[in-house]
């Protein structure tokens, strides 16, 4: 199964802005982490924050910040909504694509793995992604903030 730059793009938008513990984050700044366009991943956020996903603020100080808390947000809700097509062969898209329709066991096989690709997303949320915590944010150069001093009198 391979899935389009569209879902890794979404996948890892999430795990970024919600390593972010709800700071803003950019999507210069995603780009920029994840070396990737910036034409392209306005595409994925704007998706991303219609779905509720994301909350886009605008103007001085803004950015994008998680809608739902992560455990709210499934892998494989997230895959459904940026796949158009799951099918591995097209069979599962046109009827009579091939000649062996009506009685091929290789596509209800496909159905089957691909079915079981889905129910092993659907076990995990934005949450588990981030469950590496520190770790996680270190590779994504999100730097640990110091604690505030206290003001001294």
């Amino acid at each position: 199964m391979r899935l389009t730059l569209a879902t890794d793009y979404a996948l890892r938008t999430l795990m970024l802005v919600g390593a972010k513990d709800g700071e803003r984050a950019t999507i210069a700044e995603i780009a920029d982490t994840f070396s990737g366009s910036r034409a392209h991943l306005m595409k994925v956020v704007n998706k991303l924050a219609r779905l509720g996903y994301l909350e886009s603020l605008r103007g001085k100080g803004g950015g994008l910040r998680l809608k739902r808390p992560p455990a709210a947000i499934g892998v494989g809700e997230v895959v459904r909504h940026f796949e158009d097509e799951l099918a591995v062969m097209g069979c599962f898209v046109d009827g009579g694509f091939c000649r062996l329709d009506g009685c091929c066991v290789l596509k209800r096989a496909l159905g089957e793995a691909t079915a079981a690709f889905l129910d092993a997303l659907d076990r995990y949320t934005l949450a588990d992604l981030l469950a590496p915590g520190a770790a996680l944010k270190a590779r994504l150069g999100l730097a640990a903030k110091p604690a505030a001093r206290a003001a001294i009198r």
